[in-house]
């Protein structure tokens, strides 16, 4: 059930990260799943070397670490991902 759980906030984080940059992202859904997992484990990481991964309350400062994360990988991987013909 972690794995369903993984997918549906890798998809959320990657669709408010694709939301943040500006323009059109040229990344599919799946990479976009991808890339939100990616960055919500990142995020996590940085939420807990900087000693916020778990408040009372909702961990907000958690869940924008995770975004700015992918954010920052989708903004990486959008302009080279552009470039290819399928």
């Amino acid at each position: 059930m972690s794995f369903l759980w993984a997918i549906i906030a890798g998809l959320i984080i990657g669709l408010l990260a694709k939301l943040v940059l500006p323009g059109r992202q040229p990344v599919p859904l799946w990479l976009t799943i991808i890339i939100g997992i990616v960055g919500g484990i990142l995020g996590n990481l940085l939420a807990s070397a900087f000693g916020v991964a778990n408040t009372n309350g909702v961990d907000w400062i958690r869940h924008i670490l995770q975004v700015g994360v992918a954010a920052v990988l989708i903004g990486l991987v959008a302009p080279r991902w552009g470039g290819r013909r399928i």
